[in-house]
């Protein structure tokens, strides 16, 4: 997935752009912007924050005075393909100008935290909003498409066994949608509906929730360094590794290990007092 901020153009003379992959975009603020299908007809539509714009894709538009800040997103056609089930070609999107769809802001609103943040959750975080983009455009957009198959069953054991021991294997390492989905011969968007079917988790938050664990036995270490630790989990920053552990967790890294450790040497504490009378009496 593609993700730009565009900031407002002073440029007043109409441009002709040209997108052949699928692109949407969501205003930031107030604002304007004009359209039109033609250089000399031209119409401006007025944004508020939150609305949404759906280009025309392949045909390309006339685009002149942009008042408005917003974010631009790329969908690719893997993701619009494996939403609608489309074993090939091209999933057709009705263009917009001004439409407003909540389960799309939600998501354009986490990417853009993300975004502010430099990308800390990496790239199987955005392959899943992504993915989660496609299905609500398909559901909502698509001109032509198959609906989606809602499967009964979730991921059979052999399947669960692969991916968490490809996750174990490489907790360090960014790992994307598509791997994971290709590592046991599933679509994308169907590997993320069974794997929420088997786990409750999403491939994110399992892939996380694994991360943490491995963080937890790390930190009992008293000489571990923090990041270390953050380094040897997958996270791209100590910053980020800190404030996921705490949100999640509800304690800081070095607060775990210190609870920890003191609770180690309470532990040994006890043993010593208990002992000591019966070394004493022998």
């Amino acid at each position: 997935m593609k993700v730009e901020l565009v900031p407002p153009d002073s440029d007043t003379a109409p441009r002709h752009w040209v997108r052949h992959d699928q692109a949407f975009a969501m205003m930031l603020g107030p604002g304007s912007i004009e359209w039109g299908s033609k250089r000399s007809a031209l119409e401006k539509f007025a944004y508020r924050a939150g609305d949404l714009a759906l280009c025309d894709r392949h045909q390309g538009e006339w685009v002149g005075l942009m008042k408005v800040p917003h974010l631009q997103f790329g969908i690719s056609d893997a993701a619009l393909m494996a939403a609608s089930e489309e074993p090939n070609g091209e999933v057709e999107l009705r263009p917009h100008r001004k439409f407003a769809d909540s389960r799309l802001g939600a998501l354009v609103t986490v990417v853009h935290a993300e975004m502010v943040a430099g990308f800390p959750s990496g790239r199987l975080f955005l392959d899943s909003i992504e993915q989660a983009m496609a299905v609500a455009l398909v559901s909502g957009q698509a001109v032509r498409y198959r609906p989606v198959r809602i499967s009964r069953g979730g991921l059979g054991p052999w399947r669960l066994r692969r991916i968490t021991d490809l996750v174990h294997a490489r907790l360090e390492d960014e790992l994307g949608l598509d791997e994971l989905a290709q590592s046991v011969g599933l679509s994308t968007a169907h590997f993320a509906r069974m794997f929420r079917k088997s786990t409750g988790e999403t491939p994110h938050q399992f892939v996380l929730r694994q991360r943490l664990e491995r963080a937890k036995a790390m930190l009992r270490a008293p000489d571990a360094r923090i990041l270390d630790v953050a380094v040897a989990c997958g996270f791209k920053t100590q910053q980020h590794f800190a404030q996921v552990f705490r949100d999640v967790c509800g304690i800081s890294p070095t607060g775990y290990r210190q609870d920890f450790l003191g609770y180690e040497a309470t532990c040994a504490s006890e043993t010593c007092s208990e002992e000591a009378p019966r070394l004493v009496s022998s």
